[in-house]
Parts: C-alpha cells; structure tokens; sequence
C-alpha cells in the first residue's frame, strides 16, 4: 500500500459563515467580466449536487477507516454540507439576475445518472479524482489573487473561503482511497486512478465549457466570440487552466499524494478572519 502523507498536525475546521445574504450583486459580478462571472457561476450551480455525490462516495468507506481517518471524514462532510448550504445561496443571486440555470443543472443530473448501479469504489475514484480538481483550482485562486480581483466583495470572500477549506481536506478522499484499496496491488491502484483522472479530466471541462457557453448565451455572446473569450480566459489571462497543468501532472506521478505539496499557508491568509466562526471541536467531532 502506498503511504500516505496527510501531515500529521492537519486539522480539519468546519467554518461556519455565510455570505451575501440580504444584498444583491450585478449580473456580472466579477469585475464586470461576462467570461469570468460565467466561469464560477457555472462552476458554482454543480456544487450543491456534486457535493452531495463527494459525500455519500467518502461515507460509504469510513468503516474500519482508521481513528484519524474516520475523523476528517467526518469533518469533510461537515465542511461540505456548509458549502453546499452557500452555494445554494450564491446560486439564487445568479439566477435573481435573471439567468436560466435548468440546462446546466440537467447537465449533473445526467452525469450523475450515469453512476448509478456502478460499484460504490467507482464513485469513490470519480470523488478522489474531483478532489484533486478542486484542491488545483483552490491553491490557484489563493496565490493569484488576480482571479477575483475587482469582483464583488461577499463573492469574492465566498470563494476564498470555499478555496480554503477545499485545500484543508484536499487528502481526505485520496486517503478514503487508500484505505479502500489497501488490498490492491499499486500497479491496479495507479492505472485505474489514472484512467479514471483522464476521463474527469475530459467530463470537467467540456461540462464547464458547456455551462459558460450556456450562461454567455444569455448575455447575448455567442458563436466565434464567445468560444474565443473562454478559451483566452483558460489558457491566457488570467488563464486557470494553464496553471494548473503542473499540479495535473504530478497526479500521475509514483508515490503521488495531494500533501506531497503543503501548502497550508495559503490557508492562513484568510484563517484570522474566520476565527470567530469556527465551530467549536466537540461539534466537529459529533
């Protein structure tokens, strides 16, 4: 089995916070951008359901976890039921602004679909493989604060603080992982997570790209303009998808693991204003 690498001072914290509640923001919330409103408010209407899916895929393996283990699984679903909470609020705004999100939210109910009746590790591996999605785009969103410069200020604050916590229990699921497959030899572990990485990897963005191509249209950008925006916003400036590409690879790398690159410090930069909504360490460990 290959060793995981989980720091052994991690602490998993649900914050407890909630934004833009009783206010509303612009239509193109991000720095008045269509393209890069588009790109999280499309990224954003997978959450609550996709969450969910991370969640029921993490439960379903916490027997005979380790104690420490079965402790941040706990902990990741308390952080990820916060989440989906806040993002059901952020996504009310985008379509108080008069977006139709029924098209996009077909879209996950139809990938979503397609998991059922398949082995409960399939999901798992599809969870493990999405964490790492997340994680890649938190730690991106954090260092560069390019991203959400300019964008309205509860916003932006929501997702730093949904970036934070993705990269705090960015290992549980690829830990759950381990431990599912402690019996698998490492070849058979590292080709079917790699064979499952490729095919995320490809469901990701053409489910992204269809969401900011579905939300563009609505702003009257379409054909040439808009699959020219998209693209620029991926690969040029601020060009997310392009800095990621290191942190992609190293997934398929031998002895990989989501902590081989500790950067909690990102998380401290935010850390000091949450303070007072941590929820207390009893509640954490219910």
């Amino acid at each position: 089995m290959a060793k995981a690498t989980t720091p052994a001072d991690l602490t998993i914290t649900p914050r407890d916070l909630r934004f833009g509640r009783g206010r509303s923001i612009k239509r193109w919330w991000l720095n008045n951008d269509p393209f890069a409103t588009a790109f999280y408010n499309a990224l954003s209407v997978t959450f609550p359901k996709g969450e969910g899916f991370f969640v029921d895929s993490v439960r379903n393996f916490r027997d005979g976890a380790s104690p420490r283990l079965t402790a941040e699984i706990q902990a990741f679903i308390k952080q990820e039921v916060i989440h989906t909470r806040e993002h059901v609020a952020f996504n009310r705004h985008v379509t108080d602004q008069g977006y139709d999100v029924s098209k996009l939210e077909r879209h996950i109910d139809e990938a979503l679909a397609m998991t059922k009746g398949r082995p409960a590790i399939a999901s798992l591996a599809a969870t493990m493989a999405l964490e790492h999605f997340t994680a890649m785009l938190a730690h991106e969103l954090i260092a560069n604060p390019r991203h959400l410069a300019g964008g309205d200020e509860q916003a932006a604050a929501l997702w730093r603080w949904h970036a934070a916590e993705e990269i705090e229990h960015k290992g549980v699921a690829y830990d759950t992982w381990l431990h599912a497959t402690r019996d698998w030899s490492r070849l058979r572990r590292w080709y079917i997570k790699a064979l499952v990485m490729l095919g995320t990897t490809f469901k990701f963005f053409e489910g992204r790209y269809r969401g900011m191509l579905e939300l563009l249209r609505q702003d009257g950008i379409t054909g040439w303009r808009a699959h020219r925006g998209i693209i620029w916003y991926a690969l040029g400036r601020p060009g997310m998808a392009r800095k990621i590409l290191g942190a992609w690879l190293s997934f398929f790398l031998p002895g990989f693991h989501p902590w081989n690159h500790d950067d909690r410090k990102l998380i401290a930069l935010a850390e000091s204003d949450y303070a007072d909504a941590i929820l207390p360490r009893q509640a954490v460990a219910a």
